[in-house]
């Protein structure tokens, strides 16, 4: 589920906001928490910008529904994906940040103060935005997938390959994501199943022999995912082969992890008649810098990042947001 939902833009100042609609002016609006968010809200609150941060409907975002994360630095002995969110946030409480529940609904850019528009019944005026909406992994939709989250399911191997070191794993997917994802696992578990819907993968033919080539990863022509199952944590998956065709099967295949890489979407729908975004979505930002290309808007986190989306560039990217907003607002 996307966490900021794409609803009509405020097309120029005073559209489509009611009389009666509450409106605030603050300097610094944060849309969206994660670690991108809630660095970004610290680094402004110690620069007294008195920012007002919206967490969006998912209070600090992916990691909230990751068991352990043990590369982030500073936790020797690793951490809880919501653990850690709280602890990022009760520090950007400490410094004076605004946090509140709610989501942006609607934005206008077209001149300052910026308008936003949150749960859809109020409006904040701001001198400056920070966005940092995140992406949404993308799943098969299956009811498994919600069932064994945390527990076998993940969309993100470089964060939970190294819980299946030695074990057998599987991977969704036919493109060039998934083909990094496969190689990157097989290099941590002891077998690594590559699930393709197709005969053939989507992925460069650079990428497409390396998996060929790797001895521990076996593709699954042809294969769709049905369930998984297991008591409690992953044990294994459903799959069919050859759907829609005369030899068409069931069969199950054990593995220990379920790993999705079939693609993200970034939040970014409801700033896409202002912002710059490529093919997929994800905001554009002048190199080195979280600038885009309306001057005062910046952009953090894995809404911009296609790369890495890991947490410590999240949050190292919410610092550069906020001190470039600290700098744009001296200026003024």
């Amino acid at each position: 589920m996307a966490l900021f939902g794409k609803i009509e833009n405020l097309e120029t100042p005073g559209d489509n906001i009611k009389e009666d609609m509450e409106t605030e002016k603050v300097k610094v609006l944060i849309i969206g928490s994660g670690p991108a968010g809630y660095t970004a809200a610290i680094y402004a609150a110690r620069a007294n910008l008195s920012p007002v941060m919206y967490e969006g409907m998912q209070p600090g975002g992916q990691l909230t529904t990751t068991t352990e994360v043990e590369n982030f630095p500073g936790y020797p002995k690793g951490i809880t994906g919501p653990e850690m969110m709280t602890d990022l946030k009760e520090q950007a409480a400490r410094f004076g940040t605004d946090i509140r529940f709610g989501y942006a609904s609607g934005a206008d850019f077209s001149q300052r103060p910026f308008k936003v528009t949150v749960d859809a019944n109020k409006v904040i005026e701001a001198e400056s935005v920070i966005i940092a909406t995140g992406a949404t992994a993308k799943y098969l939709g299956l009811e498994d997938e919600q069932k064994y989250a945390g527990s076998g399911v993940s969309a993100c191997a470089t964060c939970d390959g190294f819980f299946y070191r030695g074990k057998t794993v599987g991977v969704v997917g036919g493109g060039d994501t998934a083909a990094e994802e496969a190689m990157y696992l097989a290099g941590l578990a002891e077998k690594v199943y590559l699930i393709v819907r197709r005969d053939e993968l989507r992925a460069s033919k650079v990428m497409q022999q390396r998996v060929i080539d790797t001895p521990n990863i076996e593709i699954l022509w042809k294969h769709q995912t049905l369930g998984l199952f297991g008591n409690g944590v992953v044990e294994g998956a459903t799959l069919v082969k050859n759907k829609g065709e005369e030899d068409e099967e069931e069969v199950k295949v054990e593995m220990d992890g379920f790993f999705l890489a079939i693609g993200h979407s970034p939040n970014s729908d409801i700033f896409k008649d202002y912002l710059n975004t490529d093919d997929v979505g994800y905001i554009q930002t002048e190199a080195n810098t979280s600038k885009t290309n309306v001057e005062g808007v910046f952009a953090c986190g894995d809404v911009m990042d296609n790369q890495y989306r890991q947490a410590i560039t999240a949050a190292g990217s919410g610092c550069k947001a906020a001190m470039d907003a600290e700098r744009f607002l001296s200026e003024q």
